[in-house]
């Protein structure tokens, strides 16, 4: 049923402090058994990246190019899981003022209902109207107050646009986390990616909600007499970047973009930092070949200004190169002075020269002025002085709503849905519905090998060391414990932590031996020794330290649920092969999630199935708002279709245990 499996035997007498390690150490050929899940990752990104590049390659008419245009723009629109319906705006002046170089207004508006959005307007001096640009801001915790964003809005303003400089999510007045003294808790890309989690169970992405706010940002500048409603531009630095890059892709309303900082290609980033929060990983987007120099693809031939630093962690070589797919697309449409590229010898910021690059970028194409614009030297507002509302925080207001009320929204609509579909199909049907979300496929060849190492001497007649290879690159480290008498079946035991705990575990082995069961105690990939990790504490404690190979995977439209449960099974294929018995399954922590999906989508397999200490259902986790550490149990959409107690339900009452669900708080 499974690719190859090689079952690498590596015997030695245990202690419970300090088993043999080598056996991974030989298998990896040296190289990290921690970063097994980043390599095996990343090659299979670099090869979907590769087909993408092919197919780039073959557009070489217009007429080519925009039909590429219209289909990877409706994919994307997919992955975000569209976008809802317009209500009003709700727009209201808090405040106005001017300075010696511009005016400027103080707004407040609802992007959905009670989703209230804080920007600030800059208009120039003179007699409108003019042209309206929108600033997304960059990873700042104080949004539209921090100094860059103010100074690029200034500077627009001071010549001749219009620049609506709004607070994104978890940043400026828009914190979802706030401690008693209405500060942030967790910053922004951090609290990007906590409340990510309830909108990837529900079929979205906090990209979704903050795309939405820029276009309904562009919305309300065209409500306005003083903006000229068909001259909108958009500039951004790093997150802000990010957004730019997705709107001008996505919104045609934008007739000129110049995103700062950001843009490279996914192959530089996978092998240089990896992938970032939450916002800036859309589901299965590598794997659809929605690369970073699509953004600009789908919006050719519109002008695009490429402002990248030279010393960036966004790489710029990367930058370059996404810099040559787009002049030549824009060239085979027969405007190839419309894309452009500023390098400036700096580090990650909006440093002035790109600041100065994107205000003339606009000027020519908005006000049709090509002219040198340099900045003064502006007086930006402090952060009590760039503040809109009266409360400080949006979510201190009246009826106010927040991404995770968004979620909860969503998921509970989501419900009536998910009962329909069950009722209306058969279980066959109904599993393989869950096979595709989660990724498991069932392939129909077994070839299950075991290769007994040549040095037996070290064996133990009671314990065995083994590595199983589930698929090229996957290695999961594991231990058979025998009984004195192997009367019973095989029980896979499955835990969220390393086998030498397990193994510590008296109160739960002695009694499985005593019923004469043998146990094959297993690592599943990204536990144990193969657990990738980040360095900050605070993702540790409140995403998972695996957070950055999560996303991995979810750009190739893969979930670690469905990989852990093909692992189960690959083990499974390894016991039948040494010897025909029954099958259990015990698993505790973070892996009773896969360990439910290998049950329920293998009816009859396991005799009986115990789950302790997991998650009774990912409805409790989009309802709980400090729910920690769910991230590398989400499944992309899930929540469209089933929920964790619908897969119980597809397992005789008889054949399952569930013990002392958690609720999952941080």
């Amino acid at each position: 049923m499974y690719l190859l499996i090689t079952l690498c035997t590596i015997f030695a007498q245990v202690s419970a402090e300090a088993p043999a390690l080598d056996a991974l150490n030989d298998v990896f050929e040296g190289q990290p058994a921690n970063e097994m899940m980043q390599r095996y990752l990343t090659e299979e990104i670099l090869t979907a990246l590769e087909s993408r590049k092919a197919r780039y390659e073959e557009l070489k008419t217009p007429e080519e190019v925009y039909a590429y245009q219209k289909e990877l723009k409706a994919f994307f629109v997919d992955q975000l899981g569209g976008f809802p319906e317009r209500v009003p705006l709700n727009a209201q002046t808090l405040d106005s003022g001017e300075t010696e170089w511009f005016r400027y207004e103080k707004i407040i508006f609802e992007s959905r209902p009670n989703f209230f959005v804080t920007g600030l307007l800059y208009l120039p001096k003179d007699i409108g109207p003019w042209p309206g640009v929108i600033v997304p801001c960059g990873h700042s915790i104080e949004g539209k107050a921090s100094d860059p964003y103010q100074r690029i809005s200034m500077l627009l303003a001071a010549s001749g646009m219009a620049a609506l400089c709004y607070d994104p999510v978890g940043q400026g007045e828009r914190y979802t986390y706030l401690k008693e003294d209405g500060s942030n808790e967790f910053g922004s890309t951090l609290e990007h990616t906590l409340i990510g989690v309830g909108a990837i169970l529900t079929g979205t992405n906090t990209a979704g909600y903050r795309v939405w706010d820029g276009m309904r940002a562009i919305d309300y500048l065209q409500s306005r007499s003083d903006i000229i409603a068909d001259r909108i531009g958009c500039t951004g630095n790093s997150g802000g970047g990010t957004l730019t890059s997705y709107l001008m892709a996505l919104d045609e309303r934008i007739v000129c973009a110049a995103p700062s900082c950001y843009l490279t290609t996914f192959e530089k980033l996978v092998t240089t930092i990896g992938p970032q929060d939450a916002e800036q990983n859309i589901f299965g987007q590598i794997a659809g070949g929605l690369d970073h120099a699509d953004y600009v693809h789908l919006r050719a031939p519109k002008p695009t200004l490429i402002c990248a630093a030279t010393q960036d962690f966004f790489d710029i070589n990367g930058t370059w190169q996404t810099f040559r797919e787009a002049k030549r697309i824009y060239s085979r449409l027969g405007f190839s002075e419309r894309v452009d590229l500023i390098e400036n010898d700096d580090t990650h910021g909006f440093a002035r020269p790109q600041r100065e690059a994107a205000a003339r970028w606009m000027s020519r194409w908005l006000l049709g002025i090509d002219r040198v614009i340099t900045e003064p030297d502006f007086t930006v507002f402090t952060k009590d002085e760039a503040l809109c509302t009266p409360e400080g925080q949006v979510l201190l207001r009246d009826n106010a709503r927040s991404v995770l009320d968004l979620n909860l929204e969503r998921a509970e609509q989501l419900e009536e849905k998910c009962s329909t579909f069950r009722k209306g199909k058969d279980d066959g049907a109904y599993r393989d519905k869950i096979r595709e979300l989660i990724g498991l496929s069932e392939k129909k060849e077994s070839a299950a090998k075991i290769i007994h190492p040549e040095d037996k001497s070290a064996n133990s007649a009671t314990k065995e060391f083994f590595v199983i290879q589930s698929e090229p690159g996957i290695f999961l480290r594991s231990c058979l414990v025998k009984p004195e008498e192997f009367t019973g079946g095989y029980v896979i035991i499955c835990e969220d932590t390393n086998l030498e705990t397990t193994l510590a575990n008296d109160k739960l082995l002695d009694g499985l031996l005593s019923a004469g069961h043998t146990l094959c105690l297993v690592e599943l990939r990204g536990f144990g020794e193969t657990a990738g990790g980040s360095s900050g504490d605070n993702w540790r404690k409140y995403v998972g330290a695996e957070w950055k190979d999560y996303f991995l995977a979810y750009l190739l439209g893969k979930s670690y649920v469905g990989m852990r449960a093909a692992d189960i099974m690959a083990v499974t294929e390894v016991l039948r092969n040494l010897e025909e018995r029954s099958f259990y399954l015990y698993a505790s922590g973070q892996a009773t999630v896969p360990a439910l999906h290998a049950a329920a989508l293998h009816p009859g397999l396991f005799v009986h199935t115990t789950l302790r200490h997991g998650i009774a259902s990912w409805m409790d986790v989009v309802r709980e708002p400090r729910a920690g550490q769910q991230l590398i149990n989400s499944v992309h959409n899930a929540l469209s279709w089933y929920d964790l107690p619908d897969l119980a339900n597809l397992i005789p009452q008889e054949q399952l245990s569930i013990l002392d669900p958690q609720t999952p708080r941080f």
